[in-house]
């Protein structure tokens, strides 16, 4: 491919790419190959990232959909950073497993919160994506009938009390910002005495992600966002991106073509990824592109993270 000497700005968001949640579940997986030797299983994506996937199968993580499914009970399983239902650790306690809980402290928070209401006697609504495992396992830590999920102001309008008990809502931790006021807006003027989350429970990560985001898309003709079709903040990053002022954007994912042709036409292009990419496939995009353009890259930066989470006491 011949380069032409077109020049491209790049703006770059920052932060972009992995969270402290995803970071600290990929060490969880290292740590327990490292310590109890290969294969080591997980269950599901333990994030959602095919490049991030790929790399731990080679080093002896077997990945299955659920725990019947493991050949080898006398090996250790993985839960993934999205959580899972009250009814998955049972399991492995049942088949007499060794499970190491990956979970995301910030949604094992959301798990405790809707636990805690669950027990004062509140009806909660979830506000999330159906059938994303995180909803999945934020619904599965109480009886069915005790929550119920909310996608849409739609939904929100639609709902009515059982009852007559009080109500409370929690979040998925991975929405638009911006979505979900909206959802909450309409909640809270139907039924204005609803208890809210004490502390946001969209994480600091998705924020960010989307704030940097929203700060550069204005000056943008074309935004990527570097992640998986799966995961919901890359998902999310494109609709913010969209919705703040670039409605050229689009996702960047494994199978993914750069589109060359398209990207001629402009002087400036956003670039972001989600918190489950890897920074390596954000720098394999830019060398791309800078076979056949004169690139010159302004990295935006809002917000210095410094957040970690600790590794369980036992991959010590």
């Amino acid at each position: 491919m011949s380069k032409n000497n077109k020049e491209l700005k790049i703006l770059l968001a920052a932060p972009r790419g992995f969270c402290a949640g995803v970071d600290r579940a990929i060490e969880i997986v290292k740590k327990s190959i490292k310590k109890y030797g290969a294969p080591v299983y997980v269950r599901h994506e333990i994030v959602h990232n095919k490049h991030v996937v790929d790399s731990l199968k080679k080093i002896g993580a077997i990945f299955v959909d659920e725990l019947n499914e493991i050949q080898d009970k006398t090996r250790p399983v993985i839960f993934s950073a999205h959580g899972v239902p009250k009814s998955v650790p049972k399991k492995a306690e049942e088949y007499k497993m060794e499970y190491i809980d990956a979970t995301c402290p910030l949604v094992s928070k959301v798990h405790k919160e809707a636990e805690n209401l669950y027990k004062n006697n509140y009806h909660i609504l979830l506000i999330g994506h159906q059938n994303h495992p995180e909803v999945i396992g934020t619904m599965g830590q109480l009886p069915k009938e005790a929550i119920n999920l909310i996608e849409t102001v739609d939904d929100a309008n639609k709902f009515k009390k059982i009852n007559n008990k009080k109500i409370a809502y929690v979040t998925q931790t991975t929405l638009s910002v911006d979505d979900t006021k909206n959802i909450v807006g309409k909640l809270k003027s139907k039924f204005p005495e609803i208890k809210e989350p004490v502390k946001e429970d969209i994480c600091y990560a998705t924020t960010n992600r989307q704030a940097a985001v929203k700060k550069i898309a204005k000056e943008c003709e074309m935004f990527f966002v570097i992640g998986s079709r799966n995961s919901s903040n890359s998902l999310r990053l494109v609709e913010v991106a969209k919705n703040s002022g670039c409605p050229n954007s689009r996702l960047i994912h494994s199978e993914s073509d750069v589109p060359f042709g398209e990207i001629e036409k402009y002087k400036t292009i956003g670039i972001s990824s989600g918190a489950s990419a890897p920074e390596i496939l954000v720098d394999n995009f830019i060398n791309n592109l800078k076979k056949q353009f004169t690139i010159a890259i302004e990295e935006v930066e809002i917000v210095k993270e410094n957040i970690t989470f600790k590794i369980p006491g036992k991959l010590n």
